[in-house]
Parts: structure tokens; C-alpha cells; sequence
């Protein structure tokens, strides 16, 4: 009987194992095929994903689409990029146009399951608030009922709005767009009294309006928004080296390598650094990557502080404080497990 359970729980095993092989790898096989990484973008979200005049892509979220490309390939140039609306990116990944989803996504728990996809790790810890011209005379969102509010389409932002007007018995009359332009173009028009998006998009969107200054972020953050990379479910070889792409960025800050002292720091006594930065052990092996690929993607894209200060931080228009957003040794949630 036991000789029977044991060859049942064998082929189970087996099962399970071949079915796992049938898909590993499918999507990083056709990313090297293709030389390039797809990655879906913002349509236009300035720190997060835009594209300048030249048409070059700049942002948090875009770095993040760099750093993979330089992991994979060593060049951070190796992207397509593909802006996408909010109502667009989810299909886009799950059909396949897309490889990475870069895109000020929250991860959900429907869209880690249900919608069948993989999120590699938080970029940048939001919540949801609200953007008012001063005129307006509101101080906080709690005098909001009645309000006409400006939200976009096909985003968690509809229902956490909805959720936060009915616990507080507040009415509001909602008016929807697909991109993030349109209604912000909506509130400076005057066509609605709010905006209401994550906190950080706010922001983006408050520098691009003619008058910043008349605008103000209202205090409230009604909900938990956090953004990151995903990925479809089927390839955890793919899923991997994104994921941890990310985490070396963390981890680089955490141990004082940035872009500028790499180089220098190969010469660390640290046993953290040294395996980082692929001096000590075969950490590259273990991803089917070059040995000293963390140490490229920290020379070519740089650490997390890096990316975060040019982008949305005090080194950008945005001037966005780290908050949530600091390493947990500096109050903040940003941890990245070791690399070891």
C-alpha cells in the first residue's frame, strides 16, 4: 500500500513537473529571439512613463524597463515601448503584445490570480487622493458631497471612489475618461470639481496644467495603491529576472552602491556587496545571465534612489517626497530581499 501511495505521489509530481515545463521559458525564449523587450508604458505621465520631444521615453516606470533590458541584454536601450491606456495595459499583457507591463499598475489580488498574471514587486507605494482647484475653497475631501468628479476609466480608482463617498454618505456624480489627459484637461476646464487619481499621478498631472499653483492635493489618501512591474503567469524564468532586477536596485541602495562608485565598491570587503556585484559566487548562473549582471544594471540605470530622485523625487519637477517610498531602515517600506 505504501509502495502504491509513494508511485502515485511520484507520478503527481511528474504530472505537475511537465506541465511546468511546457510553458518555463516560452516568453524569455521569443525576448532573446526578438533582441528586444515589449514593454507597456503610460500614455504620458510625467516621472512615471512619457516621451519627450525626440520621442525618447523617460520616467520611474521606463527605468525599470531599462534595467531589465540591461540585465538581459546588457544595453538599457534594447525597449519597444508601447504606451497604453489604462483601459488598454491588462490586455495587452495577457494577449501577449507586451512582454513587461510597466505601467503605474496596482497589484490586486484579481489580477494576480483571476487575470493571470505576476507582479515582480512594488516600484512606488501610492494611495489615492484628490486634486482641486483652490477656488473650489475645499480643504479636505470629506467636503466633497455633491461633488462632480473627473476619474479615469477602467481603473481601481473608480471603485475605491465609490467605496469612499458611500462609507462617508457622500454623493458625487462621476464622469469617466480612458486617458489620464483628458480629464485632467476636464478639471482645468472647469467641468468637473475634482480630480481623483493615485496621489502620485495627481501630481504629474497638476505640473502639466497652465496654472499648477491654483491647484492643490487634498490631504486624504483613501486607499493602498501599490505600483510595480507584472508579468504573465506561465514563465517564472521571465518572472525572475524582473523581479529581481528590482530588488537589486533596493538592495544596491541599501549597501551604498550607486552608478557613480560601482567600480570602486568591486573592491568592498562586504560579502553583500561583493555578491552583488557578481566579485564573490555565481549569482549570474542562477538567472542563465552574465555573472556581473547586477553590477551592469546598477552602472547603466543605477540604484533605486537613482531612478526615484530623477524622476518623481526632489531631482524632478515633481519634487515628490520619498515617504512610503524610503528603505525600511529610514521609515520607509522599500525592502528587497538579500542577495545571497
Amino acid at each position: 500500500m505504501k509502495r502504491l501511495r509513494t508511485f502515485a505521489i511520484i507520478a503527481a509530481v511528474g504530472s505537475l513537473a511537465g506541465a511546468s515545463t511546457a510553458y518555463a521559458g516560452a516568453t524569455l525564449d521569443a525576448i532573446k529571439k526578438n533582441g528586444v523587450i515589449r514593454c507597456g508604458v503610460s500614455d504620458g505621465l510625467p516621472g512615471f512613463s512619457f516621451a519627450d520631444e525626440k520621442g525618447n521615453y523617460h520616467g520611474i516606470d521606463v527605468d525599470v524597463c531599462r534595467a531589465v533590458a540591461t540585465a538581459l541584454f546588457g544595453d538599457p536601450t534594447k525597449v519597444k515601448y508601447t504606451p497604453l491606456t489604462a483601459k488598454e495595459r491588462l490586455t495587452a499583457l495577457q494577449s501577449g503584445e507586451i512582454d513587461v507591463l510597466s505601467r503605474n499598475t496596482t497589484w490586486t489580488s484579481s489580477r494576480d490570480s483571476a487575470q493571470g498574471m505576476n507582479f515582480t514587486g512594488v516600484t512606488y507605494y501610492d494611495g489615492q487622493g484628490f486634486l482641486v482647484n483652490k477656488k473650489l475653497g475645499v480643504s479636505s475631501a470629506k467636503n466633497l458631497d455633491g461633488a462632480t468628479v473627473c476619474v479615469q476609466a477602467g481603473t481601481t480608482t473608480e471603485l475605491n471612489l465609490s467605496d469612499y463617498f458611500r462609507s462617508n454618505k457622500m454623493k458625487f456624480t462621476p464622469i469617466t475618461y480612458d486617458k489620464s489627459d483628458e480629464s485632467a484637461k476636464s478639471l482645468e476646464a472647469g467641468r468637473c470639481d475634482v480630480l481623483t487619481s493615485d496621489q502620485s499621478q495627481l501630481y504629474a498631472q497638476r505640473i502639466k496644467l497652465a496654472k499648477p499653483d491654483d491647484y492643490v492635493v487634498l490631504p486624504e489618501v483613501i486607499s493602498k495603491e501599490p505600483l510595480g512591474p507584472v508579468v504573465r503567469h506561465g514563465d517564472d524564468d521571465w518572472f525572475d529576472i524582473v523581479k529581481w532586477t528590482l530588488y537589486v536596485m533596493v538592495d544596491a541602495e541599501e549597501l551604498g552602491v550607486n552608478s557613480k562608485n560601482v567600480e570602486e565598491m568591486k573592491k568592498s570587503t562586504n560579502p553583500d556587496v561583493k555578491r552583488l556585484l557578481g566579485v564573490e559566487g555565481d549569482k549570474g548562473k542562477d538567472f542563465g545571465l552574465a555573472n556581473d549582471w547586477m553590477a551592469t544594471v546598477i552602472k547603466q540605470v543605477g540604484n533605486y534612489s537613482e531612478i526615484f530622485e530623477r524622476n518623481v523625487g526632489k531631482g524632478s519637477p515633481l519634487k515628490i517626497e520619498r515617504g512610503l517610498n524610503a528603505l525600511w531602515n529610514q521609515g520607509g517600506l522599500q525592502y528587497a530581499p538579500p542577495v545571497r
